[in-house]
């Protein structure tokens, strides 16, 4: 049997948009499936484990993105729109998802079509890459397309094939693995939270001896 990283991800996280090089790195570096495995922002499906009335953790990010994307070389900019509708004061995510639903069907189904990196590195590269109003216009069928694939495809398959039960697979398994954050990458049923983790999971690929190509 081959080796597979499982990669656990939201279009939400600007940390796994940080984490879109090092997955395609991962897959062009070693003899390993790397499965993208999109799931629901926390802000959704567990809210109330993280949005609090301290507005600490929300400040500290708004800190640390910039800074590490200015480390990584990565564009970046607050999503505008937020792919979750959410009152950033009171923390009150409203009933209503439009963007955030529909990003991780699209999610679902380029992974279903072999192409869920390229679509996670090219998608979250527009929303959190600084341009304002990716949701406008031609700009999220174009990003789409840079992924080699077509935007009026991917959503009419949606429509036949509903990604929920996927999304709640990987859900479950996110839960499963020992983590609940994303992005999460698990290797041999062991987690490794976060994109600056991914040093060490290469390292943990190299000591068990995955190929490299």
């Amino acid at each position: 049997m081959g080796h597979a990283v499982d990669v656990f991800w939201s279009f939400r996280s600007p940390y796994s948009y940080l984490a879109t090089p090092d997955m395609l790195r991962l897959r062009d570096d070693y003899v390993l499936d790397v499965n993208f495995r999109p799931v629901l922002p926390i802000a959704v499906r567990s809210k109330e484990s993280l949005f609090t009335a301290d507005k600490r953790p929300v400040r500290y990010l708004l800190t640390d993105f910039p800074r590490r994307a200015q480390f990584l070389g990565m564009p970046c900019g607050l999503p505008s729109p937020d792919p979750i509708v959410q009152n950033m004061e009171t923390f009150e995510v409203a009933e209503e998802q439009p963007y955030i639903h529909r990003l991780t069907g699209l999610g679902i189904e380029a992974a279903r079509r072999g192409r869920g990196l390229e679509l996670a590195y090219h998608v979250s590269r527009l929303i959190w890459g600084g341009t304002s109003g990716w949701d406008q216009g031609d700009l999220l069928a174009n990003a789409v397309a840079e992924a080699g694939l077509n935007l009026e495809e991917l959503e009419s398959a949606l429509l036949e094939n509903d990604p929920l039960p996927e999304i709640r697979a990987n859900q479950d398994a996110l839960d499963a693995s020992g983590h609940w954050g994303v992005p999460t990458f698990v290797f041999n049923g062991e987690p490794f939270f976060g994109q600056d983790r991914v040093a060490t999971l290469r390292w943990r690929l190299d000591q068990v001896g995955v190929p490299r190509r």
